[in-house]
């Protein structure tokens, strides 16, 4: 590993030393500076190009370029005619200015080349070509190219800092927007242009009244011949693992465009730990729905019934089966209408084996420390289906319908052996769905009044089921009594049914008046009406398979509750444009209801509330902007937290909601700043928030004496809790290499309560990133990275410090036009402040052929786990405990593999 670091550090050296720099100010005929005009070098002898620059607020700009070389400058600007020179560079720098005139005819000179990166007003747009060496396959392959451009840890692409909003191929949404199915589907081959679209208004007739500068989307520009017909691959392959399974994968991504239709095709099906679409993103997916009341102050939380699933890391587990199919469509059979819509189902099965270390937050209450080992089985299968029809009739009228359905059938068992309570069997079960429907209108009266119309309902059922059987009868003894179970049996066997159904609508009534060319008023009316039944049955399964029911210690094991709940409210914001700042205030004024009935008596809350909130935008450059933002927020509780009777979270983890829960207060600050510098390639991102919650929902733990289990009961605390969190992100490129450095602070303070005693918690996390890329056209590209990570907890009278270090490498190489290889290795360390706790690494390479760019066959052989590591380690930090995990992940595999281009 140093050898490679030393031989890295060596050719970026040599690299540095083999350059000079050209540099100078361009101008118009009068001498003024010209802001973004483009800049290139092309290799004389190559006939490739070399550099590019563009200009920055001064006219300035800068290109590296090889010594002792022979290049033809072109400078162009939009209305100015384009001006090319020939330089001939020595091993001193260059400054050289350039002065454009206006262009009253048709450029006698062409640009020989396309600038790998252009900006028309909001828009960035990159020449994916520019960016490729050969070895991308995928979209993502080239998004992580792109100077500006990132792709975070859960898969979703960010530009200056941001989330990307939506991605569209050629103007029409891929699968509603999400990034993650774009980036590993759509193929690299394909990719003709990569258009950023900064301030993206999903409806324009908004765009001149709304703050959309938070809004990024990405359109996918297709290669000439790409946009008419079907092409795509189709993979097929099959290898074995170390421990001799037989393994496959088949992985058809086929491809449609035209003018009027767009169909997208993906399946996935394999059994060596490729996730195309994982259970976590299926949740995260929300296809393209957001509550129309999302601004206005509110924030209802209907609450997560799903099972308590296991999470994997990073996809790795001991063993995973896993099976995809989706399809989208888009129709425009005329400039009026469009139809939309797509499917995705997603089917795993996962092994996990596990190891946990806990040590509970306070000694002095008894709570003995414990150590778990798990093996689960767990099976999913989800659905959702979407049809989206919108109607533009001209500028002035759109209309939007939206029907999204969700279903899923889910299983886990679970095999957990605790050194405090024994063996347990658990199993749990949920066949949940869902109906959402979305109606939108938007009419323009004319250019000084603007109206929409938004409303959203949501129709869902749930019905989680829970069993647990405990075999050490000794261990749970307490638990016994509490539960009111018959004790007489072999074991306990104990049950719980569960049901959730939900109706809720979301709707608001909005009108812009725009009072002239810098401010615009707002006015929104809508409201909340939310109604949730819930009920749920604790029992117990006798040895000869009749149902006992239990009667628990001074809770009730029914449930039986209905809760409603209602938001009616006003809200007003002024949008001013002063200057660099555009300023927006605004409040919202909000009469609120909630009622819960259970146990024939009825609690209600009623109160009336203003909540004030502040934008402000400070537009320092074009792409250089600072922004303010406050926003003070009612939060309230769904049914799950109300209902009195007693509940399983799991065999050691009780539950009794309080049915006279109020709701909670936050107010939350933020700053945030960036910057793109095209002129010498430097992205610089940072945010800073705080968050303060009044009168928040905190749960009450109490333990039983010298034992792992508890009863959580939930209150509005008296105490406040806070987090600060801050992160950054500096990025600058040198020629053909770029280095970024980011880092991550977070610092919260919150009231933990445990058998009827408070402690104040804290934890401070930190990580650190940097990385060195090189984007070479024909060399090898390679991509060193190190993160460390320290977590820091003071939980009441158990202090815990975690340091995480981790050096990355990835390398690719295209050889002989041919052969492309890749290989990335990654090692982690995991210790404390006294000792290192695990450490392990990960090695993976591939080896692939192709006859040339264009061949429609590719063959490739790919091992994962090259080393064979058996385990991985991370830190945890919960409410209750600090936990150390060890998780198994699958052996070493080799794969080979046949790809077919269409």
């Amino acid at each position: 590993m140093k050898n490679i670091f030393t031989i890295l550090l060596l050719l970026v050296v040599s690299t540095s030393f083999s350059q000079i720099k050209i540099e100078g100010v361009v101008k118009d005929s009068i001498g003024s500076p010209l802001e973004l005009a483009n800049v290139i070098a092309i290799n004389q002898e190559t006939n490739k190009l070399e550099s590019y620059g563009i200009t920055n607020d001064a006219g300035r700009y800068k290109l590296t370029l090889e010594k002792n070389s022979n290049y033809k400058i072109q400078v162009s600007y939009i209305g100015m005619k384009t001006s090319e020179e020939n330089v001939l560079t020595t091993d001193t720098n260059i400054d050289k200015n350039f002065v454009l005139q206006n262009d009253n005819a048709l450029n006698e000179i062409e640009l020989t080349y396309e600038m790998p990166v252009t900006i028309k007003g909001d828009t960035l747009i990159y020449n994916a070509d520019s960016f490729k060496s050969g070895t991308e396959r995928k979209l993502e392959d080239v998004l992580k190219k792109l100077p500006g451009v990132e792709i975070n840890a859960d898969g979703q692409i960010e530009v200056e800092g941001k989330v990307v909003s939506k991605v569209m191929v050629e103007g029409k949404e891929f699968f509603d927007g999400d990034s993650k199915l774009a980036t590993q589907n759509i193929p690299a081959s394909a990719v003709d242009k990569i258009q950023v679209l900064k301030n993206y208004a999903e409806v324009g007739q908004l765009s001149g009244v709304q703050n959309n500068q938070d809004n990024i989307a990405i359109n996918i520009k297709l290669k000439e011949g790409k946009d008419s017909f079907w092409f795509g691959t189709v993979t097929a392959g099959g290898g074995y693992s170390a421990d001799d399974q037989a393994l496959y994968i088949a992985q058809p991504k086929l491809f449609y465009y035209s003018p009027d239709l767009s169909v997208n095709v993906i399946a996935d099906l394999n059994n060596i730990g490729e996730v195309a679409f994982s259970r976590r993103d299926y949740f995260n997916f929300a296809g393209g729905f957001s509550q129309p009341s999302q601004t206005s102050g509110t924030n209802i939380n209907l609450g997560d019934n799903s099972l308590g699933f296991l999470s994997l890391q990073n996809n790795r587990a001991k063993e995973i089966n896993s099976r995809f199919g989706a399809a989208n469509f888009s129709y425009s059979p005329n400039e009026k209408l469009d139809f939309s819509g797509f499917g995705i189902y997603t089917g795993n099965k996962i092994q996990l084996q596990e190891n946990n270390d806990l040590v509970y937050t306070d000694p002095e209450l008894g709570i003995p420390d414990e150590q778990t080992q798990t093996n689960t089985t767990q099976r999913s299968d989800l659905a959702a289906l979407k049809l989206a029809v919108k109607y533009k009739q001209n500028a002035n009228n759109q209309l939007d319908y939206e029907i999204l359905g969700r279903t899923s059938q889910e299983t886990q068992e679970q095999n957990e052996l605790s050194s405090v309570l024994g063996a347990t069997e658990q199993d749990e079960e949920t066949n949940p769905f869902s109906i959402n429907q979305r109606f939108n209108y938007y009419y323009t009266l004319d250019e000084k009044n603007i109206f929409s119309v938004e409303a959203q309902h949501l129709w869902q059922d749930e019905d989680p089921f829970y069993n647990a059987i405990i075999e050490d009868k000794a261990t749970y003894q307490d638990a016994a009594d509490g539960l009111g179970l018959d004790q007489t049996q072999s074991d306990y066997n104990i049950s719980q049914d569960k049901r959730v159904k939900t109706n809720q609508l979301d709707a608001k009534v909005d009108y812009w008046n725009v009072l002239n060319d810098k401010s615009n008023i707002n006015f929104t009316l809508g409201t909340i009406l939310s109604n949730q039944k819930f009920n749920s049955e604790i029992f117990q399964t006798l040895d000869n398979g009749s149902i006992f029911n239990n009667q628990p210690v001074n809770y009730d094991p029914i449930n039986d509750v209905s809760y409603t709940f209602t938001d009616l409210y006003l809200g007003v914001h002024y949008r001013l444009k002063a200057g660099l700042f555009t300023i927006t205030p605004g409040l919202s004024a909000h009469s609120y209801s909630s009622k819960n009935t259970q146990f024939d008596v009825t609690y209600t809350d009623n109160f009336f509330r203003v909540l004030p909130d502040l934008n402000v935008r400070l537009q320092l450059k074009k792409s250089e902007q600072i922004t303010f933002n406050y926003r003070m927020q009612t939060q309230f509780t769904d049914v799950n937290k109300l209902a009195e009777g007693m509940e399983l979270n799991s065999y050691n983890s009780f539950f009794s909601g309080n049915p006279e829960l109020e709701s909670a207060l936050s107010h939350v600050v933020s700053l945030s700043y960036f910057s793109f510098n095209m002129f010498n390639y430097t992205n610089v991102f940072g945010n800073i928030s705080y968050t303060k919650n009044v009168d928040g929902i905190r749960t009450a733990s109490n333990f039983e004496p010298g034992s792992v289990i508890n009863v959580g009961t939930p209150f509005n605390s008296d105490f406040a809790d806070e987090s600060v969190s801050a992160r950054g992100r500096f990025q600058r490129a040198f020629g053909k290499l770029r280095a970024s450095a980011n880092g991550s602070w977070s610092y919260s303070k919150y009231n933990q309560f445990i058998n009827n005693l408070q402690s104040v918690n804290e934890s401070y996390d930190q990580s650190y990133g940097v990385e060195l890329r090189s984007n070479f056209k024909t060399a090898p590209n390679f991509e060193v990275s190190y993160d460390y990570g320290i977590q820091n907890n003071d939980l009441g009278a158990s202090r815990s410090k975690f340091f995480t270090s981790s050096p990355q490498l990835s390398f690719d190489a295209l050889i002989w036009k041919t052969f492309t290889f890749k290989t990335d290795y990654e090692y982690t360390n995991l210790k404390n402040e006294t000792e290192t706790l695990n450490s392990f690494d990960m090695w993976n390479a591939s080896l692939a052929y192709r006859k040339n760019e264009d061949a429609k066959w590719e063959f490739e052989l790919k091992a994962t786990n090259l080393l064979n590591t058996q385990s991985e380690v991370q830190s945890n930090v919960g409410s209750l405990s600090v936990s150390t995990r060890e998780y198994f992940i699958q052996p070493r595999f080799v794969t080979f593999r046949v790809i077919y281009s269409l």
